[in-house]
């Protein structure tokens, strides 16, 4: 199965000219030459790989890379520049490139450096996870709510971690209190249920509800209409 690969080039000779030997490598290319437009695909399309110039028209390139990371952390990014100085670099790596290739380049060093981030995104754990409208970054401890960054204490985190664990499944407040336990600090079941009451008011807008079990424990699910919470 070809690898699904999205490419943002300006030049229009060399963009046709790596949509050919990509594609010729296995690569399934799609390609802009705008930024705007290849932020409003990145942001509604899942690529394998992207290859994102900095100097694009009407948006350019680092200003993609953050908006594209916002909302997909995980994506695998290599930006292509001419602009070769220590400070090009490193302010593409901290906005979230995940490799860096200066212009000119030889295709083999592209193609090696795409293999190599597609190991990397095979080899390491998903770190990222939605339900409905919330995300959760495990990798990152960050998670978000319609795309806006949740504020969530420590403790209040790993709750959310260990209900996203276990979704559509009840999760004993025991099992809680023993993930909780291990951040060396003792945790009563009282705090349990101040935790997942805080976490419950944050993720109303997100489409998700936890829903307290009787006897049993906590489901994390989708919010269903007309669905409500059994209290206990």
């Amino acid at each position: 199965m070809s690898t699904r690969l999205f490419l943002a080039e300006d030049d229009l000779i060399l963009a046709d000219a790596l949509k050919t030997s990509l594609s010729q490598a296995d690569f399934q290319v799609d390609c802009v030459n705008d930024g705007a437009l290849a932020l409003q695909i990145l942001l509604h399309n899942d690529y394998d790989v992207v290859v994102l110039d900095i100097g694009l028209p009407n948006m350019d390139g680092l200003t993609v890379l953050k908006h594209v990371r916002q909302h997909k952390p995980s994506m695998p990014i290599l930006i292509l520049t001419a602009l070769d100085g220590l400070e090009e670099r490193v302010a593409g790596l901290d906005a979230g490139a995940d490799d860096y290739l200066a212009k000119p380049f030889e295709f083999a060093e592209l193609e090696a450096r795409l293999r190599a981030l597609l190991r990397r995104s095979q080899i390491l754990p998903q770190s990222v996870q939605q339900l409905g409208n919330l995300r959760l970054d495990r990798a990152g401890q960050r998670a978000w709510c319609n795309d806006i960054p949740l504020d969530l204490s420590a403790r209040e985190l790993t709750v959310l971690e260990i209900l996203m664990s276990n979704i559509d499944r009840v999760v004993t407040k025991e099992q809680i209190v023993s993930e909780l336990g291990s951040e060396n600090a003792e945790v009563g079941l009282n705090a349990i249920e101040v935790y997942v009451h805080r976490l419950r008011k944050k993720l109303e807008p997100c489409g998700v509800v936890i829903r307290t079990i009787r006897g049993l424990g906590y489901l994390l699910e989708k919010q269903q209409p007309g669905a409500q919470d059994v209290a206990g």
